[in-house]
């Protein structure tokens, strides 16, 4: 068995962990601060959280192995995810928006691999990405979901899950070639600069309270910083596209905190997709660690 593709899969499964406890922290945020700037600011203290960790390769000349087209077009797939993300599930709504952009996120994800690889995933994995992205669907939607959406709404969640894809995909080169928080740090604030004119065009000034700059200081920190340092450095030993595919413990995650947390009671159909997500998880990492001596370290 490869330790290393092992120990960089439980490593996704917690980032995944920590992203599924953003919906939560936000639901208990008074709603002072507009989505935009949410997601502008989360970027701004991940970005902050690591250029501490980066500072001494950044005295090292680290950054310099950063040079090339990967770089500003992993920054501008952050960008276009956080803001897109944000559009398309206001248009098309929460749990419709979500399904879309996470459950489209792995698909894009091994349809982009195969293009760069000329090579399709293993059979088995492309079986447990569908299982896995079925059951997420069911239980983004809950049995209680309007299925409708304006077409506009539709393409931005799509566009949300190609750039979480892209950026998964070109992070995977990146890390090969510098450390996990100098690549974060260069992709993160790039796409903070992107995202701050966009939030102040479309969610004017800012006037959050200390509650809200609580929510966001920890999705920033946690939820975003520690979880995407997680992530990047998984990606050295597995493929990019399987790295996509585990994010999916993300709904997992927000499924029981919906119930400890938030009191909520889904439906059967919500608990049969978390039977299909957590079996199609296993399916994937199963694919993965078979792969792992043929696609080396």
């Amino acid at each position: 068995m490869n330790t290393a593709s092992l120990r960089s899969i439980a490593m996704v499964l917690l980032a995944a962990m920590l992203w599924g406890t953003t919906g939560t922290a936000q639901s208990l945020a008074p709603a002072t601060l507009s989505p935009y700037w949410v997601g502008a600011l989360r970027l701004g203290f991940a970005s902050a959280f690591f250029a501490v960790l980066a500072w001494p390769a950044l005295r090292r000349g680290a950054w310099r192995g950063l040079r090339g087209a990967a770089l500003p077009l992993a920054a501008l797939c952050v960008a276009a995810y956080n803001l897109s993300f944000f559009a398309g599930v206001k248009a098309s709504g929460v749990a419709l928006g979500t399904a879309l952009a996470i459950g489209s996120g792995p698909v894009w994800a091994g349809l982009l691999q195969t293009v760069a690889q000329r090579r399709w995933p293993a059979p088995a994995w492309w079986l447990g990405t569908l299982l896995g992205v079925a059951g997420g669907v069911a239980m983004a939607l809950d049995g209680g979901a309007d299925a409708r959406a304006p077409l506009s709404g539709i393409a931005l969640c799509l566009l949300a899950g190609l750039s979480y894809a892209g950026y998964a995909l070109l992070n995977k080169r990146l890390v090969a070639r510098a450390g996990p928080a100098m690549v974060n740090l260069a992709v993160f604030g790039g796409a903070g600069l992107l995202s701050l004119p966009v939030a102040l065009l479309l969610g004017g000034v800012p006037t959050p309270s200390a509650a809200t700059w609580g929510v966001v200081l920890y999705l920033g920190l946690a939820a975003t910083g520690l979880a995407y340092l997680l992530f990047s450095a998984a990606l050295r030993h597995i493929s990019g596209a399987t790295g996509v595919t585990l994010a999916l413990a993300e709904p997992v995650t927000a499924f029981a905190l919906a119930i400890l947390v938030v009191g909520e009671r889904p439906s059967a159909m919500a608990f049969w997709g978390l039977g299909g997500v957590l079996a199609g998880l296993l399916l994937v990492i199963w694919s993965e660690l078979r792969a792992a001596p043929k696609l080396g370290a």
